[in-house]
């Protein structure tokens, strides 16, 4: 795989369903600190399970933060890109950049709305350190409660039944009310067993499905259930591909804190909204206005091979870099991100594979929506 061992942390961690990944025969990997699975057998079948019906990631490792105090709705308009005004209702959702003065990206991040004064955050594990430093230096003029929850578990369940597989094991009462929640729209609820659930209609594999955070010492419990369902574990292999297949960023691969959103594809969580503030914004403004910002695009390649990270893409406009790249199960062929330069002709561009010019096309992201390539890829 591409991006699991470029974080050396000093002592890797486990989450609580450890056990039940080797009790599985999971092939384990450190990913950013983390002891976690990899695949549980075939990466590609995982893949397609997801695609075709559903699966389930263990997703504990990714740190929950809870904000309390009565000017959090003041602090995260200065804190992040995308404008947290557009959160007019609790549980809705808002996926955003954390960006330095620079407009680099600190890291990529999902906003609940819970309360007037209490706003939820979900952010990578592998830049939880930083992450953590960078949001209690900023919360501190704002008399913000910084809480990370280590107590909290999180399971994603993906795929085109994954929604109807997961309700069944939702407390009666509670089930109409989350099976009808909106995309980006979170609730709690009880399990069947009684364990208070907070489920959230997101995810990172391009299928519908929830993200689910309980508290960690019921973790086990659901996972046991979910998997009586028929709802099948799934490893960071193929989260991985599905991600890439689905458009979505991975940071440390896609972005970091020397790329802004407008050359990670991510323009459209910027909100440059009238007498906002946020950090970075001049630095976004500026480039915007010199319409320099090197590209993100898709990539296809036809002939057989993989595209991976660091080979050199040539342009018209100049050299470019693969920044995640995989083969696609679902497509058949490799596929990637790369960033190229700013402007130029999207035709007649090659990547240096071992010294070898190999002709790709330049496509639209997603690769894949609703489980089927998109129209001319």
């Amino acid at each position: 795989m591409t991006a699991f061992a470029q974080y050396e942390p000093a002592m890797t961690q486990k989450t609580i369903l450890n056990d039940a990944h080797r009790a599985l025969g999971a092939k384990m990997v450190d990913f950013g600190g983390w002891d976690m699975p990899l695949n549980y057998g075939s990466q590609i079948e995982e893949h397609h399970q997801v695609r075709r019906d559903a699966g389930m990631f263990d997703v504990s490792h990714m740190t929950v933060v809870d904000l309390h105090g009565a000017k959090g709705r003041e602090f995260l308009r200065r804190l992040v890109a995308n404008s947290v005004d557009k959160l007019k209702k609790p549980g809705k959702a808002l996926y955003t950049c954390m960006l330095n003065e620079q407009g680099g990206v600190i890291d990529d991040l999902i906003i609940y709305y819970l309360a007037d004064d209490w706003f939820r955050i979900v952010v990578n594990a592998a830049t939880r350190d930083k992450d953590m430093a960078w949001i209690e230096r900023q919360a501190a003029a704002f008399d913000i409660d910084v809480r990370e929850r280590t107590d909290l578990a999180m399971i994603a369940v993906q795929g085109p039944n994954a929604r109807d597989k997961a309700l069944g094991l939702v407390a009666e009462d509670d089930r109409d009310r989350v099976g009808k929640l909106g995309k980006f729209s979170a609730a709690d609820a009880k399990a069947a067993d009684g364990a208070p659930l907070f489920i959230a209609r997101t995810g990172y594999t391009g299928e519908d499905g929830f993200e689910i955070v309980l508290p960690a010492d019921r973790a086990v419990a659901l996972w046991d259930a979910l998997l009586a369902a028929g709802v099948k574990p799934a490893g960071l292999g193929a989260r991985d591909t599905l991600r890439l297949e689905a458009g979505l960023n991975l940071y440390g691969q896609d972005m970091d804190e020397t790329v802004t959103p407008w050359e990670a594809a991510l323009g459209w969580t910027v909100a440059l909204d009238e007498g906002r503030d946020f950090i970075g914004r001049g630095a976004l403004e500026a480039q915007k206005a010199a319409g320099d910002a090197r590209r993100m695009v898709g990539l296809v390649m036809d002939e057989k091979g993989v595209l991976r990270h660091g080979q050199k893409v040539l342009t018209a406009g100049g050299e470019g870099e693969i920044l995640s790249g995989t083969f696609s199960p679902t497509l058949g062929k490799a596929i990637a991100f790369a960033r190229v330069p700013a402007g130029g002709d999207d035709t007649g561009v090659r990547v240096d594979i071992r010294g070898r010019e190999v002709p790709v096309r330049v496509v639209r992201f997603p690769f894949v929506r609703d489980g089927k390539p998109q129209d001319g890829i």
